[in-house]
C-alpha cells in the first residue's frame, strides 16, 4: 500500500527539517516505505511537542513502520519518553513504530523506567527498519 502527504515533502522524497532555534532539530525522512524521524539535540518539555507533531503527522499517513532515531539525542527527559509513548499506543494496526536508542543518554532512561519492555527498542536505525 502506498502512502502520500502530497503537501509535505517527506512524501514527496526529499527531507524535511524543521529548526525553529530551539535546542532540538527534527526531521523527517522517507526509506522506502517507511518515515524515519531524526531527533537531534535536547527531547525534553521545550522540543517534545515538535516531535510529537512530526509523530502525529507520520502516523495518520498509516506508514507500515515509523523509526523514531534518538541518535542524535543529548538529552532525553520524561516529556520526550511520553512521546515515543503516544506514538506506540497511537499508531493504527499495521503501523510498527520502532526507537533507535543506543546511547547512555538515551537508552539508560528507557531502560530504568522500563519502557524498553513496551517500545520496540533497536541499536542503529538500519536494524529498527529491518526489524
Amino acid at each position: 500500500m502506498m502512502w502520500r502527504m502530497a503537501s509535505d515533502p517527506v512524501f514527496s522524497g526529499e527531507s524535511q527539517r524543521d529548526d525553529d532555534g530551539a535546542d532540538g532539530v527534527v526531521t523527517l525522512e522517507r526509506e522506502g516505505d517507511a518515515v524515519v524521524l531524526r531527533v537531534t539535540g535536547e527531547l525534553d518539555l521545550a522540543t517534545a511537542p515538535k516531535v510529537q507533531q512530526k509523530t502525529d503527522a507520520a502516523l495518520r499517513e498509516r506508514p507500515p513502520v515509523l523509526v523514531i532515531d534518538l541518535t542524535a539525542v543529548t538529552f532525553l527527559a520524561s516529556a520526550g519518553m511520553a512521546v515515543l509513548v503516544a506514538a506506540h499506543r497511537q499508531a493504527a494496526p499495521g503501523t510498527a513504530v520502532r526507537v533507535v536508542a543506543a546511547s547512555r543518554v538515551t537508552l539508560r532512561p528507557l531502560q530504568l523506567t522500563k519502557l524498553t519492555a513496551e517500545l520496540a527498542v533497536f541499536p542503529t536505525t538500519e536494524q529498527a527498519l529491518a526489524g
